[in-house]
């Protein structure tokens, strides 16, 4: 591929992923897993098939490289070809399956959460309250809030969730909404002289991206992905089983919230005792 060529992809690559609010870290990985995967095929990237990216994982693998790296590629390779509008080349791709460690993620304490709330709240902008009590109490990924339209808010006395949505357009899943979200989200619409299709708009009046949210968040030292992590770490917290926050948080991988579960001090004759003996 000519080097020109490679590099005016990767620096599209890079802002797409800045504008999908992607850490400079995880657009640093990325890229450099783009630029590993030009130099070992030496094709168009345009003209790129699914068996050139089996291929190039199978290599890694025959390099006897660790799963979690194969997995790292793996997943830059899968944002690159939704960059390109092309996601359906990794559907028949197979790869070494990573050792997950269940690294519990870094989430926000009872404090923490309140002390955010109150000084979102206490700035008074409708908008910026709406989305901070939505990501934190539906767990959505900041991708999935910057797609929301307004007709994918249902809210009446007897339902009232959000319709989120996939990558093509079609619903992935329900998630209800509590109170506060109703309130703020109601608020928020309330203030609005006309209601457009998104239903968050940025101060150019289009609709609000990923990377702006992460902005607005930068200021209360949080980011968008510690929100969604303690949506489903006080869920864990509060009992609730493992495949239905799976489900609200839209996960694919049962592995993934597994994550969240934390070693408990009950042994296990406490526990078949609580279970079986009758009070």
């Amino acid at each position: 591929m000519d080097t020109s060529a490679k590099d005016e992809m990767i620096f599209s690559f890079a802002e797409w992923l800045r504008d999908q609010g992607k850490s400079d870290n995880t657009i640093k990985t990325y890229t450099g897993v783009l630029s590993q995967f030009c130099d070992q095929t030496q094709k168009v990237l345009l003209e790129i098939h699914s068996e050139d990216v089996q291929d190039y994982l199978d290599n890694l693998e025959n390099c006897k490289k660790s799963p979690g790296t194969i997995e790292k590629h793996f997943i830059g390779l899968n944002a690159f070809f939704k960059f390109l509008g092309k996601p359906e080349i990794m559907l028949s791709v197979e790869r070494k399956v990573k050792e997950h460690k269940h690294e519990i993620p870094e989430t926000l304490s009872i404090k923490e959460q309140e002390i955010l709330l109150r000084d979102i709240e206490a700035e008074g902008n409708l908008r910026n309250i709406a989305i901070v009590y939505l990501l934190l109490h539906t767990g959505i990924r900041v991708s999935e809030l910057c797609d929301l339209n307004g007709s994918d808010v249902i809210m009446d006395n007897e339902k009232n969730y959000i319709l989120v949505r996939n990558a093509k357009g079609e619903i992935d899943r329900t998630v209800p909404l509590t109170q506060s979200v109703i309130q703020h989200v109601k608020n928020y619409l309330y203030s609005l002289k006309d209601t457009a299709d998104p239903l968050f708009l940025s101060s150019y009046n289009q609709r609000i991206t990923p990377r702006s949210v992460q902005y607005i968040l930068k200021k209360y030292n949080v980011h968008p992905h510690k929100l969604r992590h303690t949506f489903c770490q006080r869920l864990v917290d509060n009992g609730i089983d493992i495949q239905t926050i799976s489900k609200l948080a839209g996960h694919k991988d049962l592995n993934v919230t597994k994550r969240y579960l934390k070693e408990k001090s009950l042994d296990l004759e406490d526990a078949i005792d609580q279970t079986f003996t009758k009070h």
